[in-house]
């Protein structure tokens, strides 16, 4: 009888279709600024919003900015569950101060629209099977677990009317529009460690192109709680920099979560610190759900499996196996 369950159990836990990139639970960007590797899921829709306090001090220009950004998000699942279109705006506005000037500066600093696809996922069509006669094999390190998700990003910047944000020389005109294109991949380390990789090349064929990475560390605390870790670099003709973020998130709900962070820069030219906070939600009435069919098995999955429900069609016939 022993035997008869554990061939049961078996069958159960290798249960051949598996759901595809949605989650019970919202997957934000945020607080962070990496971009994830997984896409929302088909037809969802997701609002990623933000307030961010940011002060500027440049210390051989002698100059000061200090003011606020407003970030907005949206995301939604096209087509296919691999698929979304991004599209994402920052609004600026701050007081800028030096030796022979003091004006309020304002306008759109970012303006992009994208779309991202996931190209391969280490855990599709792929279960693993628990070993029945070792519990330090079940519970041992997973070298699948270094195989990243790995999604592509491409996009487009615009630029409406000047932007007083750059750092260029004040003859250097922004182009109105520049391609922005990304690699993205995603490891998850237990259940609760995430490892975020962005590598991207930014505003290609402008004045103001530049190759730039993010690296974001995230560990879950308990169901409601996470916390993050981040380093991101900038590489151009005009700004280059590194900067250090660190933050939290709380899940309000399975599809809303609020964040805070904090963010420095390396160097004092300009020296940047930002305090931002940020709420994210998630529409998701209309998702369509996919069933990724996994791989049959090999003959002694499909003759342990065909074991087992003889077996079982034996015990609903009342015959004992012992």
């Amino acid at each position: 009888m022993k035997y008869s369950k554990l061939i049961a159990l078996l069958f159960l836990l290798s249960y051949q279709v598996q759901f595809a990139q949605f989650t019970d639970e919202i997957n934000s960007n945020r607080p962070g600024k990496s971009m994830m590797a997984f896409a929302v899921g088909k037809k969802i829709i997701q609002v990623e919003s933000g307030l961010t306090y940011v002060s500027e001090n440049h210390n051989n220009l002698n100059y000061t900015a200090k003011g606020f950004i407003g970030e907005l998000g949206l995301r939604y699942g096209v087509w296919k569950e691999e698929l979304e279109a991004i599209l994402e705006v920052q609004y600026q506005r701050d007081n800028f101060k030096s030796s022979y000037l003091n004006e309020g500066r304002s306008g759109i600093k970012q303006l992009t629209l994208g779309a991202k696809y996931l190209v391969y996922d280490p855990f599709k069509n792929y279960e693993e099977k628990p070993n029945l006669y070792s519990w330090k094999a079940n519970h041992s390190f997973k070298w699948r677990q270094l195989y990243p998700a790995v999604a592509v990003y491409a996009g487009a910047n615009f630029s409406l009317g000047d932007n007083p944000f750059n750092y260029a020389p004040s003859n250097i005109e922004e182009s109105p529009f520049s391609p922005k294109v990304s690699v993205i991949a995603q490891n998850h380390f237990g259940s609760r460690w995430v490892l975020v990789t962005n590598i991207t090349y930014d505003k290609i064929t402008s004045d103001f192109k530049s190759l730039n990475y993010v690296l974001t560390l995230t560990r879950g605390f308990n169901a409601e709680w996470s916390g993050f870790i981040e380093n991101q670099g900038y590489s151009g003709d005009y700004y280059s920099d590194g900067i250090m973020r660190v933050g939290a998130a709380y899940l309000i709900g399975k599809d809303m979560q609020v964040d805070a962070s904090l963010g420095k820069n390396f160097k004092n030219t300009p020296e940047l610190l930002t305090v931002g906070v940020g709420f994210s939600w998630r529409f998701s009435a209309t998702y369509e759900e996919v069933k990724l069919e996994k791989d049959n098995g090999s003959k002694m999955d499909k003759k342990m499996k065909k074991k087992g429900e003889k077996e079982s069609k034996k015990r609903k016939d009342g015959v004992d196996l012992e």
